[in-house]
């Protein structure tokens, strides 16, 4: 490699961050050069006014406005200004580009990429992976766009609600309100992870995580491509031959602000299992925003990443999502019916009344078009699909996803075990029954024994009604079990189902959930020999 291509591509390559060592967890920080520390410190410190500027720019455009600098006269000092700053860039990038030329530590990374970018092996990657450096530089090593075709597959999408022409013509001024709030400030409060200046903030945190991940867990990072063109950060754990839960990997997906580097994987990590993490599009390392579409073409990416690409059967897959990582993990149910199970800790049945619930009241008109049309975040409506066993967890002082403080009767995970309980089993959950279950989910687990004692609920009993129906017909869902019921087996069987399908963390929205609550959810398991007497 010529001089002038190594000083060129030292200016405008990847940022080195850490440098793992080769046995066992050492690691140190990339110490760089002085050019190349002040290069990058004007760098970052105009790539933060910039991030600042956008912003703040309706505030800046007035304030630019009034003091007259976006007439013609106005002009001349603000283009001096944008040149002086054009100048200063161009100088901090030849600074650290010669910075990085006289560092043989960079120098050596530099030829690494460069080695597995050309041919991406394990061995390049194994010497690849002892760097820790921006991910936009990082190779793709799976991409959607190259998945064979009988690999894919039709997806389920929700059904496109329609309007007549008159209601759809006389909602056009809020149709364009709801899109430019969606698509400018409203995305980013629905998903505030995504914004540049809280990542930021974060850095650090979400290094230390990473490296924790690599160090103590023979983390393996991976770039995974989407349909779509972004590409989406994955973390992976590879725990098959070590521990006895192996052989199923969970899937992570995180909540509006969280990232897999300070996550929800370590539960799964710390419970045994194989575990695959992932960041939302614009999050992280990860490209793009995260639009629904876009979130669905990145866990969809992630999933065909681990069945294709690590070699997990979808039947050995569990999929995890905390809070509106619910949204993610539904959607990859809805269409992957095969996993093995799903969990979802401290989420909800529908963003919708969340939203209301935080915004102004005149405001509900225009933010039930914008969460309808352009972020319409229906868990349950996903989840509904899904044919296999499922675990909600239940956060009880969760100060994020209840309506009302400190009710918890008002926790929107009650509304989506309700609405999934009454999808599942229509015969047993009738009205009367929703009332008992309403009660019984306004106290928490201590008082819920109590409940259960009341109602005489036993365990064995409801266990085998259940066997019973499924041997004599099928496991699959609408169950017509309870048609033939009295009121009071119909209110044992529905407490039954819902201490199943539910389960009690006394914590907050943001605690870890511990490692012990991890369980595989409940399901009937049915013997070929199986007779009810």
């Amino acid at each position: 490699m010529s001089t002038l291509k190594t000083v060129w591509n030292c200016m405008f390559g990847p940022r080195l961050i850490k440098i793992y060592g080769n046995e066992g967890p050492v690691e140190k920080f990339y110490q760089p050069h002085s050019f190349e520390k002040w290069g990058d410190q004007v760098i970052h410190s105009l790539y933060v006014i910039w991030k600042i500027g956008v912003y703040t720019s309706p505030f800046l455009v007035g304030i630019l406005y009034q003091r007259g600098y976006l007439t013609v006269e106005g002009l001349g000092p603000f283009t001096k200004l944008v040149t002086s700053i054009s100048v200063i860039l161009i100088v901090s990038y030849c600074c650290k580009g010669l910075g990085r030329f006289s560092n043989p530590t960079y120098l050596n990374f530099l030829s690494t990429l460069e080695a597995a970018r050309k041919e991406l092996t394990p061995e390049t990657k194994h010497q690849l992976s002892l760097y820790d450096f921006e991910f936009h530089s990082w190779p793709v090593e799976f991409d959607m766009r190259t998945v064979r075709k009988d690999t894919t597959k039709t997806f389920i999408n929700k059904p496109i609600l329609h309007q007549n022409v008159l209601q759809y013509l006389t909602q056009i001024p809020f149709r364009i309100i709801a899109y430019v709030a969606i698509h400018t400030f409203g995305i980013r409060l629905i998903y505030p992870g995504s914004i540049g200046i809280i990542q930021m903030i974060l850095e650090q945190s979400l290094l230390q995580g990473r490296s924790r991940l690599i160090e103590h867990n023979q983390g393996e990072r991976f770039k995974v491509r989407t349909c779509d063109n972004n590409d989406i950060d994955t973390m992976f754990i590879d725990r098959r031959k070590s521990t006895q839960n192996g052989n199923t990997l969970v899937i992570c997906s995180e909540g509006n602000a969280g990232f897999y580097e300070i996550g929800i994987m370590i539960t799964a990590i710390e419970a045994g299992y194989s575990t695959l993490g992932w960041n939302h599009p614009g999050f992280g390392g990860s490209t793009g925003k995260p639009f629904p579409t876009q979130e669905q073409n990145a866990v969809d990416a992630v999933l065909q990443f681990a069945i294709y690409k690590l070699g997990f059967k979808p039947e050995n897959i569990i999929l995890f999502g905390w809070s509106i990582g619910g949204y993610s993990t539904s959607w990859a149910a809805m269409n992957y019916p095969d996993v093995r199970g799903v969990i979802v800790d401290a989420t909800f049945d529908d963003i919708l009344p969340l939203a209301i619930n935080h915004m102004p009241s005149w405001w509900e008109s225009i933010v039930k078009l914008a969460i309808r049309e352009y972020v319409n975040l229906n868990v349950f409506e996903q989840l509904a699909k899904y044919p296999g066993p499922v675990l909600i967890i239940r956060r009880t002082e969760d100060e994020v996803i209840c309506l009302r403080e400190n009710e918890l009767s008002s926790n929107r995970g009650n509304d989506l075990l309700i609405k999934l309980l009454r999808v599942r089993y229509p015969y047993i959950f009738e009205d009367r029954q929703i009332d008992v279950l309403k009660q019984y989910l306004s106290v928490a687990f201590a008082s819920q024994d109590l409940f259960l004692k009341k109602y005489n609920v036993n365990e064995n009993v409801c266990n085998s009604l259940l066997q019973t129906y499924i041997s004599e017909y099928s496991k699959s869902f609408p169950m017509k079990i309870g048609e033939e019921f009295q009121d009071q087996d119909k209110n044992q069987m529905a407490l039954f189902l819902a201490r199943k399908y539910m389960k009690d963390f006394k914590a907050t929205h943001c605690t870890n959930l511990p490692a012990e609550m991890f369980q595989p959810p409940w399901d009937v398991n049915v013997e070929s020999d199986f007779v009810f007497t």
